[in-house]
């Protein structure tokens, strides 16, 4: 079987592309649409790197099929910010709740979809919602009170 034609949207833009019927939804981000920012961590879906929200639901990219995209509404860590920041973003900077970038845009795009679900998400609720999110280089408590800090700043903009 050859090559098979998906159309998405994709960070809020109609997408077409071309991908083979076995070919991971994060492989056709990365290699046939240019986003880049979603990583791969393990393949295996068990580290979080490449979490995206395909229809309004938390995915580990790299166990969904690009064919599966048909028609799918996805937001990337390339869709999560505008002219600026988004403050997700922001406070992970400010707590310093990152470092090498691999899980990184994982956890923010985790994030963002936890706080679409529940705006005062206490602290149990964010490590379990989170505990599909690894980080090797980062302490877990900086990006708890980053996500923390972010809820707060989303429900009273300044």
């Amino acid at each position: 079987m050859g090559k098979m034609h998906v159309t998405s949207r994709i960070n809020g833009e109609l997408r077409e592309f071309l991908c083979e019927p076995n070919q991971t939804l994060l492989d056709v981000l990365r290699d046939e649409l240019g986003l880049t920012g979603t990583k791969e961590g393990c393949g295996s879906g068990d580290c979080g790197a490449c979490s995206v929200v395909v229809n309004d639901r938390l995915v580990c990219s790299c166990l969904v099929l690009g064919v599966e995209a048909q028609n799918a509404e996805i937001e990337t860590i390339e869709g999560v910010a505008g002219e600026e920041l988004h403050p997700i973003q922001q406070k992970f900077l400010e707590h310093a709740a990152l470092q090498c970038g691999i899980c990184t845009p994982g956890f923010i795009v985790a994030t963002k979809a936890l706080l679409a679900k529940n705006p005062d998400p206490d602290e149990e609720t964010i490590r379990y919602w989170l505990a599909g999110n690894l980080c090797r280089c980062t302490g877990y408590d900086k990006i708890i009170r980053a996500v923390q800090d972010a809820a707060k700043t989303l429900a009273h903009p300044a």
